[in-house]
């Protein structure tokens, strides 16, 4: 894919093609409205950390990463596996996290929604942390403490790979195909959990956000599928309900023609107040 392809290559004037004297010029995307608000908190968290990190003596844990980290040792305190997404190890731990989020996910908003996306993107996280805390806890791991959003962002990046296989990413410096970038990470990441190395958690939650983005995009349509067939069903099984309810209400108010109001049973009666109050909620609805 070639620069004057890419979505932050603009001329000064929003088109295509050359900026001040003919010559190109990059142009920072404008982030989508869940990645920015996601920006905003992993920045103001991480500023939060370094407070705390201040402010805490030797040999104690920061009370950010003490409540809300995911460590191997609180297994059971489920929020964890949310909240350590937000907190980083260090400022190039953030910056390196926050680039992915910022160029990959406005793509991904665009294409599912805000609602699906920050579903995806938190769970591509969740998954990589509950791996890494069942690893560590049957002592596949050493344990310790994980920290960042590498699971939710490495998911994305899967996730583009498979659905635009066209982008171009920075990898060490150079520019390489997205599917290229996935696939010597996976590698990569395969070899250090395999190999013991100092990040195996680490890198074994990036392999279990990157596996639930590949999963996600795969058994999408199969998922939009059974919840389309699911909404039909109940659309159907509301209408013969509303149709069995209109018939009865035809039959007691033909009876109340022949009869009177002063036949109609209790039954019928409940019968009648039930469609008035269905009639109430169609019309204010």
């Amino acid at each position: 894919m070639g620069f004057e392809n890419r979505p932050y290559y603009r001329d000064s004037s929003g088109g295509l093609g050359g900026g001040y004297g003919g010559g190109p010029r990059i142009a920072m995307p404008k982030p989508s409205n869940i990645v920015k608000y996601l920006l905003i908190i992993n920045v103001v968290v991480y500023i939060i950390q370094i407070i705390c990190w201040r402010q805490a003596e030797a040999g104690q844990i920061p009370f950010m990463e003490k409540w809300f980290a995911a460590i191997s040792t609180h297994p059971f305190q489920v929020w964890r596996l949310i909240s350590f997404q937000f907190l980083h190890g260090g400022t190039f731990h953030l910056f390196f996290n926050m680039i992915g989020l910022y160029f990959l996910g406005p793509t991904l908003e665009h294409s599912w929604g805000s609602r699906q996306f920050l579903i995806f993107f938190l769970v591509c996280g969740f998954i990589g942390g509950l791996v890494y805390m069942i690893a560590s806890n049957i002592g596949l791991l050493g344990g310790g403490i994980l920290v960042g959003a590498s699971g939710g962002v490495l998911g994305m990046l899967v996730a583009c790979a498979i659905l635009f296989p066209h982008f171009v990413v920075i990898l060490l410096l150079f520019p390489v195909p997205i599917r290229f970038a996935a696939v010597l990470l996976t590698v990569v990441y395969i070899f250090s959990v395999l190999g013991g190395e100092g990040n195996a958690g680490g890198n074994l939650c990036h392999l279990g956000g990157m596996a639930t983005g590949f999963l996600w995009v795969r058994w999408r349509p199969y998922f939009a599928s059974f919840r389309q067939k699911a909404v039909q069903g109940a659309y159907q099984a509301r209408m013969k309900q509303q149709q069995q309810l209109q018939f009865e209400v035809d039959r007691i108010l033909a009876k109340v023609r022949e009869q009177g109001i002063q036949s109609l049973s209790r039954r019928e009666k409940q019968v009648l107040e039930q469609a008035t109050e269905e009639q109430k909620k169609r019309n204010i609805l």
